[in-house]
């Protein structure tokens, strides 16, 4: 695809109301999104159609443990160590779902997403590799380029 020309973007950022991440920044000025054509199964939205996922997924919004499923408290040591296992059963995806920015389509239960809420001092949002045909399935990533990286390394495919 085309990249996005910066007033593009810019014009997006002032209706989702915040400035992008950096890693996802560059990517959209390099291709505004990948279509079925690419080389993994990721489909990645153009910037026009990437909204927060309580508008452009409210069904998605709503997905997580049911309620009153105690969630166990993620040590905080764990929560920032990216490069350690990820145990998925400390993907608390409850409170912060919602309020991500969506920008994959929804393939076979597999989605992206960016975390606002988990910002970097580079600026970068945490980005998250999401499995919804599990009860709690997700990867987290420190940012969109390191989600890239993992997902041409083969996972997922």
């Amino acid at each position: 695809m085309d990249p996005a020309s910066e007033a593009e973007i810019r014009r997006q950022e002032e209706r989702l109301g915040r400035r992008l991440p950096p890693s996802y920044r560059e990517f959209l000025q390099v291709s505004n999104g990948w279509d079925e054509q690419s080389s993994t199964s990721l489909h990645l939205l153009p910037i026009a159609e990437v909204g927060w996922t309580r508008d452009v997924d409210p069904h998605l919004a709503k997905w997580g443990p049911p309620p009153g499923t105690p969630i166990r408290e993620m040590p905080s040591d764990y929560f920032f160590d990216y490069d350690a296992p990820q145990d998925p059963d400390y993907f608390e995806v409850g409170d912060h779902i919602p309020h991500t920015l969506h920008i994959s389509e929804d393939v076979e239960g597999l989605i992206y997403l960016l975390d606002p809420y988990v910002v970097t001092s580079g600026g970068e949002w945490e980005a998250w590799f999401l499995d919804t045909t599990s009860a709690i399935g997700g990867t987290r990533f420190r940012s969109f380029w390191h989600l890239m990286e993992d997902a041409f390394r083969g996972h997922p495919s």
